[in-house]
């Protein structure tokens, strides 16, 4: 059973006459009941009764004629809702990012990416890059914002840098200040608030102080991006942070520069090789890419 029969069933079926529904669907009558004839015999009865040129239905043409207008309705949904996916009118997006690019890049970017395409959904993951590369490659996200280089390697992963930035120092401003320009090295004097296990700033940051020599000491740990920065404007210690997240971050805060060669993380798309990312989510990319 075809769905170019059924609609030919239905037009015959609303018409009652072979000539006219041929003329609705554009095709030629013979074309038209040699298909009807054709559905007739893989059903194995007669859906028309063709008594002196009067068209009228059968029992089964009855029986078949609400089942084939439904059949017909749901196909052509299911034609517009794609198409819509395609346009951009309806669709989702799993997006993985850490909690610092949350902060720091992406809320201009969505809401740009939200006003030119207000029906597709935004389904955000947080993470260190460590969990959304793994998210990524079980395909629970389409997309995610991951710090480069990537926590182990994966050549099944496609990553586009999107940019590289300073990360800076910030204090509460009612504690005893570091100064506009700090070394790593000033920071064996200070305690440090410190993100969770996981996070790629932790990482980086006990890192850049064993290769100065030191271990650093935390006031206080365990903490995401707003609880770190509720942290030190609560003056229990100091914290290294990216520079887009301190410019953001509001008022009781001092932000110190790293003096040269200062520390830099490089933050970069990512998505499966393997998989092409939907047409929603392409979209996106590109956003990201060019802003």
């Amino acid at each position: 059973m075809q769905f170019q029969q059924l609609q030919y069933f239905v037009a015959v079926a609303e018409t009652r006459h072979f000539t006219r529904a041929a003329e609705e669907v554009h095709v030629s009558q013979p074309s038209l009941s040699q298909q009807i004839r054709a559905l007739e015999k893989e059903l194995g009865v007669e859906l028309f009764s063709r008594a002196r040129g009067n068209i009228a239905l059968t029992d089964a043409g009855e029986a078949l004629l609400p089942l084939a207008r439904r059949i017909l309705a749901d196909a052509d949904t299911a034609r517009i809702e794609v198409q819509e996916l395609a346009q951009l009118r309806r669709g989702r997006i799993r997006l993985g990012a850490t909690p610092s690019v949350c902060t720091g890049l992406l809320p201009e970017v969505l809401r740009a990416f939200h006003d030119r395409h207000p029906g597709i959904q935004l389904l955000i993951e947080e993470g260190g890059s460590h969990d959304l590369v793994r998210q990524l490659a079980r395909g629970a996200l389409d997309l995610a914002l991951v710090v480069r280089p990537l926590p182990t390697p994966s050549p099944a992963l496609t990553t586009v840098e999107l940019l590289r930035e300073d990360l800076v120092v910030v204090s509460s401003r009612d504690a005893p200040g570091l100064g506009r320009s700090v070394r790593v090295a000033d920071l064996s004097g200070e305690r440090l608030v410190m993100f969770r296990h996981g996070y790629d700033l932790r990482e980086l940051t006990v890192a850049a102080c064993r290769a100065e020599g030191f271990e650093p000491e935390f006031a206080v740990e365990g903490g995401e991006m707003d609880a770190v920065l509720g942290f030190v404007r609560a003056g229990l210690g100091v914290a290294v942070v990216p520079r887009m997240v301190a410019e953001r971050a509001g008022a009781g805060l001092r932000v110190a520069e790293l003096a040269r060669p200062g520390l830099h993380r490089t933050i970069a798309l990512a998505h499966r090789s393997d998989v092409a990312p939907p047409r929603a989510a392409r979209e996106l990319q590109r956003m990201l890419v060019e802003r």
